[in-house]
């Protein structure tokens, strides 16, 4: 009697960027570590018009070159593109939230994309900031820690620093 090999037939997955197990509940960031981080990232831009600001007083007695200050705020604004455009889109974290050790995903864990940064960032800060603050504060009462502009955007800010294998 010849041996035949029988094959069980697996059922069919469908892959899935998604993390096994995320659960943004139990994983997401205290609200005064978000704000450690909020704060770090304006002081770093705070930083660029201040070393300016002190470098023209004691090096150009005071007088400040208009085209040197608006040179001054290109890299403010750059600086700004990078820390809330371009680390997030690639680490998920701005270099406050990669000090405070927690980062920016999708409500199902998932790395946040473009479309989401840029409407997180951009708009929901804007909304946020336009109604007085309340936007950033609502992630202090709120029982998912999400602030206005992860609502906006559907993402969370979960404690944790992004690895690399």
């Amino acid at each position: 009697m010849p041996l035949v090999a029988q094959t069980a037939a697996l059922p069919a997955t469908q892959p899935t960027d998604e993390p096994a197990g995320f659960s943004a509940d139990s994983l997401k960031a205290p609200f005064f570590l978000r704000c450690a981080a909020f704060l770090i990232d304006y002081m770093l831009l705070l930083a660029v018009p201040i070393a300016w600001l002190l470098f023209s007083r004691f090096f150009l007695d005071g007088v400040a070159n208009i085209s040197l200050s608006s040179v001054v705020w290109l890299f403010v604004l750059l600086a700004w593109v990078l820390n809330f455009i371009a680390l997030p889109l690639v680490r998920g974290q701005t270099v406050g939230k990669m000090l405070a050790g927690i980062t920016i995903v999708n409500k199902d864990g998932t790395p946040a994309r473009l479309g989401r940064i840029l409407l997180r960032n951009v708009i929901g800060y804007f909304i946020s900031a336009a109604i007085l603050g309340l936007g950033f504060l609502i992630a202090a009462v709120n029982g998912s820690g999400r602030s206005l502009h992860d609502l906006i955007a559907g993402t969370v800010v979960v404690r944790g620093r992004k690895r690399h294998l």
